[in-house]
């Protein structure tokens, strides 16, 4: 369905997804929290990775969204890119949010505190979320449409490099964070049976959610401008039928007077 076709934000499409989301919360439920086995120094709070490392993942791959979108939209000057950074954005934060709600969570019991201001991984994720809450403000800000999305893809492309420094701190500053290094590496992986499959599970299952959340969150946004577009239409063939009504009557006072 192209852009010019998007009446609703559901469609077929959509239900199939989001029934196939609902069942996979369900399994991934039951998988990370019954069937799956404790960590060995951990115990059962290793489950809490099952759905923090999954939203760490999704907010670096919408954040990346973003900034391609925002790159095409420089290129294009298309309104399609546009608003699909922005919808990507919107979604990143939210589990952005999530990642840094869990991970605290996860940290109180670990570490014995919530907050660590001194590691620089869960600083620079803060830093993350910060810039693309500033990129939708700056989406929000009034302007011309055009000069607003160039600012706003601008914004999304240098809060990108970001990305990379949260994802490689723990590598580049092992002496100033409490995290641990990645666990699944392409040499191999500290996982194993079903807490390798549920962490991967959820890596595709929140994949899922994010590919549903980012259709229908476009379509709102598409639907948001054919309305905006239309009422400045209407208005403008408004204005111009009373220009026209007030020179045709204009017209019809000077002939009445010249006939006088």
């Amino acid at each position: 369905m192209s852009p010019a076709e998007v009446t609703s934000t559901g469609s077929r499409g959509t239900r199939v997804i989001g029934s196939i989301v609902l069942a996979g919360i369900v399994f991934h439920v039951l998988l990370s929290f019954v069937w799956s086995d404790p960590d060995a120094d951990q115990g059962d709070l290793v489950r809490i990775m099952y759905v923090h490392v999954p939203s760490a993942w999704l907010a670096y791959m919408a954040f990346t969204v973003t900034a391609f979108g925002g790159v095409m939209y420089l290129w294009k000057r298309s309104l399609w890119w546009d608003l699909v950074a922005g919808a990507s954005a919107e979604i990143g934060v939210v589990f952005c949010a999530l990642a840094l709600v869990t991970g605290s969570i996860w940290g109180r019991p670990t570490w014995g505190t919530y907050w660590e201001w001194t590691d620089v991984r869960i600083v620079t994720t803060l830093v993350l979320l910060l810039l693309y809450i500033g990129y939708l403000a700056v989406r929000r800000i009034p302007a011309d449409p055009h000069q607003r999305s160039r600012r706003a893809a601008v914004v999304g492309i240098i809060a990108a490099l970001n990305i990379p420094i949260v994802r490689f701190s723990v590598d580049w500053w092992a002496d100033r964070t409490l995290h641990q290094k990645a666990t699944i590496k392409l040499g191999g992986t500290e996982l194993d049976g079903l807490m390798l499959f549920a962490l991967f599970f959820g890596l595709i299952l929140f994949t899922l959610i994010y590919a549903w959340m980012m259709i229908h969150r476009f379509r709102i946004a598409w639907l948001d401008e054919q309305i905006d577009r239309h009422g400045l239409d209407a208005a403008i063939a408004e204005r111009l039928a009373e220009s026209t009504s007030d020179v045709t009557r204009a017209v019809g006072l000077t002939k009445t007077g010249a006939d006088l």
